[in-house]
């Protein structure tokens, strides 16, 4: 990863309780996958939240901007469903349901019109995919969530548009 897992985190606005293994394996339960190790090792830093601000540079335009796609929260794990949080994958079954969404996603970042999630429709290795519902763009972005980290750049490296 160029950016050091603690130059990663900003905030964790929910608070999150700390990882642990038995929410990561209650997560794989629940979604049928088995997440990538490179995530579950960011989450036992902070469990979700707000990030340092970074984008992934995009070699085609997006609704998103023409040149990247953001990455400002990552979601957690957080399987206490009393728990008020909107940063959590537990939530994707019903995203998926109310968003219309392409099966064997699992969400990490997105508002609804656009997520970041990873796709797992080709296999049980997911890649990371760029998601915009209303317009059908429906792109992959990284071949893997490792692939996803090594690329992402500061905000700032993108000029505003």
């Amino acid at each position: 990863m160029a950016i050091t897992a603690d130059q990663f985190w900003r905030s964790n606005y929910y608070n999150h309780p700390p990882l642990t293994d038995e929410m990561v394996a209650e997560a794989e339960r629940q979604l049928g996958v088995k997440l990538p190790a490179e995530y579950v090792a960011l989450l036992r830093i902070q469990n979700g939240g707000y990030t340092h601000g970074f984008g992934f540079p995009m070699n085609r335009p997006t609704k998103w901007a023409v040149n990247h796609v953001p990455l400002d929260t990552l979601f957690g794990i957080v399987t206490d469903p009393d728990h008020p949080t909107a940063q959590n994958i537990l939530q994707t079954a019903y995203m998926t349901r109310e968003w219309g969404l392409p099966p064997r996603q699992v969400l990490l970042t997105g508002d609804g019109h656009w997520w970041i999630s990873l796709d797992y429709r080709t296999g049980e290795v997911p890649s990371v995919a760029w998601l915009y519902i209303d317009l059908g763009e429906d792109i992959q972005v990284a071949p893997s969530f490792a692939a996803f980290l090594d690329g992402l750049l500061p905000e700032s490296t993108f000029p505003d548009e």
